[in-house]
């Protein structure tokens, strides 16, 4: 077994999660990245596993195969998932909406359960969920992906009290609006509605805007690489200054105001 500090980073291949595996180098993490293609994903300064986060045996061979070359497993940063364009909540049917907690979700738990067991033996370890500030505070024709990022808080909330007896400490990034290719990958609802549409386009269109202000990767890795080496580390990390705004409106702004804001920011009573 070696005496380096082993990282492993889910959706590694671009945004996010490539920016956190370099932050994570630079500071001396040996640091493996995934994608769904693996070595396939193109050149990077570290290297790349194959995994589908929504395949229990792609997540078992992965984990196994790190295990395999370096022995242990002391940083997960599970960060592999998706967003809808922006759309009604009854604009994507039951399978769509399975497939979101699929892998926003439910890939965070078969990463959690592949690996906590060795983290636990060795008596030390830490866990970063990439949430998002939509997680805390949720935006209109956002719901399901929402939804999926307000399950990522609660399971990270009650997993860090059960593992913090053993060791290791679980933490969550909430970031806003961030400049990758997450937004380009977003899938189109699949069940439209015309009641819809107008507003839909209008709300895609202050996304744009918002996006063509939003934070470099490089601000989320920070925090990662903050929270990974903090001796008593937080629950909750905010990346950048919207998603720090929000969250001060959301723990000490009247409810009405936030609600009010969320409404005018989207125009949508206009």
């Amino acid at each position: 077994m070696t005496n380096k500090l082993i990282a492993l980073v889910t959706g590694a291949s671009s945004g996010i999660g490539e920016a956190t595996a370099i932050k994570l180098a630079a500071a001396g993490y040996s640091v493996y990245g995934t994608s769904r293609r693996g070595a396939q994903a193109g050149q990077h300064p570290f290297p790349m596993l194959a995994l589908d986060v929504t395949n229990d045996s792609s997540v078992e061979a992965a984990v196994a195969e790190l295990l395999r070359l370096e022995g242990h497993i002391d940083v997960l940063v599970n960060n592999a998932g998706f967003g809808v364009a922006p759309a009604a909540a009854e604009e994507s049917s039951i399978e769509q909406a399975k497939a979101i907690f699929d892998t926003n979700f439910l890939g965070i738990v078969r990463m959690t359960r592949a690996i906590v067991p060795h983290m636990r033996r060795q008596g030390k370890g830490r866990i970063i969920n990439i949430g998002s500030i939509l997680g805390v505070v949720p935006m209109p024709y956002s719901a399901l992906y929402s939804a999926s990022k307000h399950a990522v808080e609660g399971y990270s909330e009650a997993l860090d009290h059960e593992l913090r007896t053993y060791g290791i400490r679980v933490s969550v990034i909430e970031p806003a609006y961030t400049k990758t290719q997450f937004e380009a990958n977003n899938i189109e609802p699949d069940a439209k509605l015309d009641e819809y549409q107008q507003v839909r386009t209008h709300v895609t269109k202050v996304v744009n805007q918002a996006m063509s202000n939003a934070d470099k990767p490089s601000v989320v890795a920070e925090v990662v690489l903050k929270a990974v080496q903090a001796l008593h580390p937080k629950l909750r990390y905010t990346a950048g200054k919207t998603a720090g705004q929000l969250q001060f409106l959301r723990r000490f702004a009247p409810a009405a105001v936030l609600d009010k804001g969320l409404r005018k920011n989207l125009q949508l009573d206009t």
